[in-house]
């Protein structure tokens, strides 16, 4: 499969989430710790749907009062 072929992902990391949303990982765990950040756990791993990033800055947004 190359490049151009690879499936979508749905879910990232923590880290990874950090690294998009433009935190530490630290306050990315707290983020999730939280419910700021909607997570899953497979099995050891917790993992951010690709979609909980969008969702995140809608409501930062809402909560500043920004459209």
């Amino acid at each position: 499969m190359n490049q151009s072929e690879q499936i979508p992902r749905a879910l990232m990391s923590v880290n990874e989430a950090a690294r998009v949303i433009g935190v530490s990982r630290s306050f990315a765990y707290e983020l999730v710790t939280s419910g700021h950040l909607a997570s899953v756990r497979l099995g050891r791993r917790v993992l951010v749907p690709v979609s909980a990033i969008d969702d995140l800055i809608t409501q930062c947004r809402a909560d500043n009062g920004s459209k």
